[in-house]
């Protein structure tokens, strides 16, 4: 028999972030019950943000080139590793008239990125129990109970609907960014009058400026405040973002990004509106600094992990905003920074998009746009990293600033994302595993479930397990295993002539048990 030898570094590195505890009700429920052995992927390496601190010279260039090619007034950008804000930097003027320079503490107004803390204030209220995802907005806004849908079998217009951008509006960038300054009465004036549909509710994502508007009222409805102040009191104030703004009357001059447009040969400031209904769709006034706390924050939601949670709202909350609710849009033609095909999917979750590549890595990301400013933020889960920058130019578009930054840091920092640590169950069926293919003796039959062997006979398994070895050599090494979940992994078996790679899968069992068993001859390299 081969004795198996593993060689695994663990360090684990928790983020925890300081808050005052809401007055949150609480909904009864029963404890939830864990596994108490499950550990968290983690990062192995140990030297990932020194080599990140490396390439911050680069990260600067990207952003000066990228401030200096497209004639941006100002630009402030903010890095978040492993929990922290490791590196910011800003550029140009904030205020063109008084030559105030920025710097990442100029507070801008973040338009559209204000989406996500709307969306987070009705999660709140759900877990809360205050609120459900598939209620009916007519139950909050008893206006909309009167409105026309496009055909007659439209489902009725839900919570879940507007956070998803799949009610059936119309895409309204244009004039919706013209309403900020509503009053709720505004709102619900238009509401009376009617809404005009592009879809059926709930069938296709269409990005909707009004639909979060809608999600600002029915916070302000059941919270029985404004939806600015409960977010304000819950969320911004928790985390510590205490410069963050509604109404730009109420931010310093000094402070105050103005917004700009180039027009005949020169800068002209944008009126800025005041603070109204449609804020909870942009309307929020933020600084780097401030932003990347709440960066930090959404991060902090991954990976899963048994340790005390978020007093602000439970980590599956965050992660459940996370995730692909509603599909945009595929983009087949995409390429990688070496220029070969890597397609990507996109779509939205609750007040975030959605991206994953070819590679199956993920990005959450929202941008802003206003007449006046241009922003985004984006964090990559699996890595650890995130960043954001702002601008005070008419919609100056900071997306793709912000991944070539992440690509470029990922490239030469050479980061690599989490590695899940292999379960005790794995590590276990592993070494049963090999033990097994070399005899197959009845009394080690017990690891495998009852439809292994009626998919495939024990002696066709002998026969063909028995080639294999034959072909293999004497058995020298077996490397560690990696791991795709708790209950599923490949490892190599190094042997004398050729490797075995080996992959099996385990059943949903109170005591898991080997359903499927994979192996395969590699020559070795």
């Amino acid at each position: 028999m081969i004795k198996l030898t593993f060689q695994f570094t663990i360090a684990l590195s928790f983020l925890f972030i300081g808050c005052t505890p809401s007055n949150k009700k609480e909904t009864p429920s029963a404890p939830i019950k864990y596994v108490s052995d499950y550990e968290a992927p983690i990062f192995a390496d140990s030297l990932r943000i020194q080599r990140a601190r490396a390439v911050f010279p680069v990260v600067d260039k990207i952003f000066q080139d990228h401030f200096l090619k497209n004639q941006f007034p100002s630009i402030a950008f903010g890095v978040v590793i492993d929990g922290a804000l490791v590196y910011s930097n800003a550029f140009g003027t904030s205020n063109i008239e008084s030559k105030i320079a920025a710097s990442t503490s100029t507070q801008y107004r973040i338009a559209s990125m204000s989406k996500s803390f709307t969306a987070l204030a009705i999660l709140k209220l759900r877990d809360e129990g205050k609120l459900s995802l598939t209620d009916p907005v007519s139950k909050f806004i008893s206006e909309v109970a009167n409105i026309e849908y496009l055909t007659s079998d439209s489902p009725t217009l839900t919570i879940a609907n507007l956070l998803t951008m799949s009610a059936g509006f119309p895409e309204d960038n244009p004039w919706g960014d013209r309403q900020l300054a509503d009053t709720d009465e505004d709102l619900i004036n238009l509401v009376k009058q009617g809404i005009s549909f592009a879809n059926s509710p709930g069938l296709n994502y269409e990005y909707s400026n009004l639909g979060f508007a809608l999600l600002g009222n029915i916070i302000s409805k059941v919270s029985g405040t404004s939806y600015q102040h409960y977010i304000t009191e819950n969320i911004l104030k928790p985390l510590q973002m205490n410069e963050a703004k509604w109404e730009y009357t109420e931010v310093s001059k000094e402070k105050l990004a103005l917004g700009y447009r180039w027009e005949n040969g020169q800068w002209k400031e944008e009126p800025i509106l005041h603070d109204g209904s449609y804020g909870a769709m942009g309307g929020l006034i933020c600084s780097v600094e401030d932003f990347s706390k709440y960066l930090i924050f959404h991060d902090a939601a991954w990976p899963p992990r048994s340790e005390s949670d978020s007093p602000i709202i439970n980590r599956s909350s965050l992660r459940e905003m996370h995730q692909l609710q509603k599909l945009g849009a595929l983009f087949p033609n995409n390429k990688n920074r070496n220029g070969e095909p890597c397609p990507i999917v996109s779509g939205y979750g609750y007040g975030l998009g959605y991206r994953q590549d070819c590679n199956g890595t993920v990005t959450i990301r929202h941008g802003g746009g206003l007449p006046g400013y241009g922003s985004e933020w984006r964090f990559l889960p699996d890595y650890g990293i995130g960043i954001v920058s702002l601008s005070n130019l008419t919609y100056g578009g900071l997306g793709a600033a912000n991944a070539k930054a992440l690509d470029t840091l990922i490239y030469l920092a050479k980061l690599k994302p989490r590695n899940l640590p292999p379960s005790r169950t794995l590590i276990q069926k592993q070494k049963e595993i090999v033990e097994v293919i070399q005899s197959w003796q009845n009394n080690k039959l017990g690891i495998f479930a009852e439809n292994f062997f009626l998919d495939q006979s024990l002696d066709a398994w002998k026969q063909s397990s028995s080639k294999l070895l034959r072909e293999s050599g004497k058995l020298m090494l077996v490397s560690p295993i990696i791991p795709e979940n708790q209950l599923r992994g490949t490892f190599i078996i190094e042997c004398e002539m050729k490797n075995i790679e080996v992959f099996f899968t385990l059943t949903p069992e109170h005591s898991p048990l080997i359903q499927q068993l994979d192996l395969t001859l590699l020559d070795k390299k």
